[in-house]
């Protein structure tokens, strides 16, 4: 997938976009160096998500936000297997673990939370 990214940035001519190949338990981006993380269908799928939540917290800038868009599991008519569904609960339970807070959520999406996160520093 990064190679494909590489390829289309070229194509458009996009240079302010740097590719990162992290682990399982580590995004490996420097420390306070992103202001905005956005995850889409994806925390859920963390095999080790607190030592990745750890990470993305370090990574982010002061001020800075994490967004997670999860299906909702609240809602049995969305048609995705449970186990890729979370609930507003669920995740702020775990993400807040880590010294996250849930500051917003928006639920303009039919089928999916948005959830915005924020770092007291």
């Amino acid at each position: 997938m990064l190679e494909i990214l590489a390829k289309r940035l070229a194509r458009k001519k996009i240079a302010n976009v740097t590719l990162v190949q992290g682990d399982l338990d580590d995004p490996k981006l420097p420390p306070a160096s992103v202001d905005l993380e956005i995850m889409v269908d994806v925390y859920h799928e963390f095999s080790q998500p607190q030592a990745m939540l750890r990470k993305l917290r370090e990574a982010l800038r002061p001020g800075g936000r994490m967004v997670l868009l999860e299906y909702r599991k609240e809602d049995p008519a969305i048609p995705i297997r449970p186990e890729h569904k979370m609930s507003v609960a669920e995740a702020k339970m775990e993400v807040e673990a880590e010294g996250f807070t849930l500051s917003r959520v928006d639920e303009s999406l039919p089928r999916q939370h948005i959830l915005i996160f924020t770092v007291a520093r």
